[in-house]
């Protein structure tokens, strides 16, 4: 998840336009990488309508410089939770419509590989709440929006996270990985 300084991932009506995306080659790298292990993609309901077909933009530009990853992110199969949306209309994608507790602990207990989170505040909320994430990814960006939507609002009680690694970026973005 991408953060500013002061803990928010979106503005109070869900603005994005604070977060840095003139990405360095390096940050670039580290996100291939992070990416590299994964088989199956997480998305809360609303990301998919705009995610999506970005990466299918990508995807289909030979020219583009994230030509390679954008294909990666179409080829590699995504579930949206959602309790609104009737039938999934991208490629590569299923439904889940189901208790997330019940659906995530599904999708761990299948044979593969790593499994990756993209979501709104809601959706993340969630996922921390009913502790069904392995690997936190901080991107702290350099920034304080002042108010916004948080992920960890909703956890209900403390909770203890282990700091792995912290990788700071020339652009000025800092990647905290954290572990439960």
């Amino acid at each position: 998840m991408q953060l500013s300084v002061d803990g928010f991932v979106a503005g109070p009506n869900g603005e994005m336009d604070w977060m840095m995306w003139n990405w360095d080659d390096e940050l670039k790298k580290y996100v291939n990488d992070l990416h590299e292990p994964v088989d199956c993609i997480l998305l809360g309901g609303h990301m998919p309508e705009g995610f999506i077909p970005y990466w299918e933009s990508v995807a289909a530009d030979l020219n583009d410089p994230q030509f390679a990853f954008g294909k990666k992110m179409c080829d590699t199969p995504k579930v949206v939770f959602s309790k609104t949306i009737e039938k999934s209309k991208w490629n590569n994608t299923v439904l889940a419509k189901g208790d997330i507790v019940e659906e995530v602990k599904r999708l761990k207990e299948q044979p593969g590989r790593d499994i990756i989170a993209y979501g709104g505040a809601n959706f993340v909320s969630n996922l921390i709440k009913f502790n069904l994430i392995d690997e936190y990814y901080l991107f702290i960006n350099p920034v304080a929006i002042g108010n916004g939507m948080a992920i960890f609002k909703e956890i209900g009680q403390k909770k203890d996270l282990k700091l792995i690694k912290a990788t700071p970026f020339e652009c000025g973005i800092v990647v905290l990985c954290y572990k439960p």
